[in-house]
């Protein structure tokens, strides 16, 4: 259950350290009924469950959202409490939420960012509108098998919400679309649509004041960020779902990954290995550091370079200024990609930062053209096409101290997500598997994968990935 490096993924995923203690702050009353939480994170939680010393399952875990998951400490709570309940699992967490970036803008950066880190869970908050949360979540389910848990808005000073406010969805229509609405009708519906673990955040935070005598403030830093103690409850109840449930039947999850044992499930014929499958994705398994020769790929009778939609163009990130939330959001192309890195060279900001120029040049492609915001753009080689709403340059550069500043300059990478061989990687450490990602992102349908290789190639086995979605857009 390994994950594909992907190298130049920007923002730079936040560390997810050690976080405070409790800092003394009052525990809950209640939490909600826990017992029937987590059975909509089975999958994730099983493997952390199951890990031993002799078989370290790895587990990806990934927040995404905007500026209450990036700057408050409670992610770093949830990660610290996961590393102490479940020590041998193999957990990689990261932390990509962006501030200020909310769900119609998230929609966006996801592409890149969100769905080929191909997470084990994801743990999501953010505000904004409610069909570009929901194609957030769908997609989620349609490119990946991640579990999702995600969480309604605590209670802020920003949205008018009050300690005393009625609970329930009576008198809430979607033509009203408040932030009620939002958070007793849509997203509860959401959750149950699309089968993902939901956390009542704001119903337990309303509790939460009722039961200690305290005002909506008390747990804001200012109108809508929570302070330390609002980090503690906001940690507190996440934690409560992320929870083991063997008690419960598979439901179908246990068939959105499959391993194929080498030699049980496969096997090597005539040098060749095939195996028809239906998915997205596949990893390859072998005995870990034993070297050995390495097995040659082909799905559909084709190298995985050859499909289109297996190279990735990364985050774009910032290098002059540098560190600036991204001022593209995202990326795309009408002709085949080719693994480089790619320069975007923006001049003639004008004052208000909404209108400007710019130049694209890649590393292998070379100069591909030149353009301006506001509208859509293809390379002339076709290899970037941008449209005009993944331009945002003006936000990020409202955080920049220079009101004068005229020129920035970009860059983000084409990177693989296919191997067209694979040999047994370095070993890692007891226990710990040593998987290759040959192949993710494709398109839905069934496949056939070939696998060449001579009588010492050290492959165990073949993992497949299947999202519980096929895609609609």
């Amino acid at each position: 259950m390994t994950r594909l490096v992907i190298a130049g993924l920007l923002l730079a995923p936040a560390a997810i350290g050690v976080a405070d203690d409790a800092g003394g702050y009052p525990p809950p009353k209640t939490l909600g009924p826990v017992a029937g939480y987590g059975a909509n994170v089975r999958r994730a939680m099983t493997l952390m469950a199951t890990s031993t010393p002799q078989k370290r399952n790895t587990i990806r875990v990934l927040f995404y959202g905007q500026s209450i998951t990036a700057s408050g400490t409670w992610p770093a709570r949830v990660a610290d409490d996961l590393r102490r309940r479940f020590p041998h699992a193999d957990l990689h967490i990261e932390n990509r939420a962006i501030g200020g970036y909310p769900s119609d803008v998230l929609v966006r950066t996801a592409e890149a960012d969100l769905y080929p880190a191909y997470p084990d869970l994801v743990i999501f908050h953010a505000f904004g509108p409610h069909p570009e949360y929901e194609a957030i979540v769908r997609r989620l389910r349609e490119r990946t098998t991640a579990d999702v848990l995600h969480a309604t808005d605590h209670l802020t000073l920003l949205h008018g919400d009050a300690a005393d406010e009625a609970p329930g969805a009576s008198g809430l229509t979607p033509e009203q679309k408040t932030h009620r609405w939002q958070n007793r009708v849509f997203l509860p519906d959401l959750s149950r649509r699309y089968g993902t673990e939901l956390a009542d955040v704001r119903g337990l935070w309303r509790q939460y004041l009722k039961d200690h005598t305290l005002r909506v403030n008390d747990l804001l830093h200012d109108t809508v960020h929570q302070n330390a103690h609002g980090d503690y409850l906001l940690a507190e109840v996440v934690k409560a779902h992320l929870r083991h449930r063997p008690d419960l039947p598979a439901d179908g999850w246990e068939e959105r990954v499959v391993t194929h044992a080498v030699g049980t499930d496969v096997r090597w014929q005539g040098g060749k290995l095939l195996l028809p499958f239906d998915g997205n994705r596949v990893d390859l398994l072998f005995r870990p550091g034993t070297g050995g020769s390495p097995a040659g790929v082909r799905i559909d009778g084709k190298r995985p370079s050859e499909f289109p939609e297996l190279y990735l163009a990364t985050r774009a990130h910032t290098t002059n200024p540098p560190r600036l939330r991204p001022p593209v959001l995202r990326v795309q192309a009408a002709a085949p990609r080719v693994v480089e890195e790619w320069t975007m060279q923006i001049t003639d900001i004008s004052r208000d930062r909404t209108a400007y120029k710019f130049r694209v040049a890649g590393s292998a492609t070379g100069d591909d053209g030149a353009g301006e915001s506001g509208k859509r753009f293809v390379s002339k080689s076709g290899r970037v096409v941008l449209d005009p709403d993944d331009f945002h340059l003006a936000f990020p550069l409202s955080f920049h101290p220079d009101p004068n500043l005229t020129a920035v300059t970009l860059k983000w990478n084409v990177v693989p997500l296919f191997a067209d061989s694979a040999a047994a990687p370095p070993a890692r450490g007891p226990g710990l598997e040593a998987a290759v990602t040959v192949a993710q992102g494709l398109r839905p349908g069934p496949h056939v994968l070939e696998l060449t290789g001579g009588p010492d190639c050290p492959l165990e086995a073949v993992r497949v990935f299947r999202p519980p979605l096929w895609p609609t857009d």
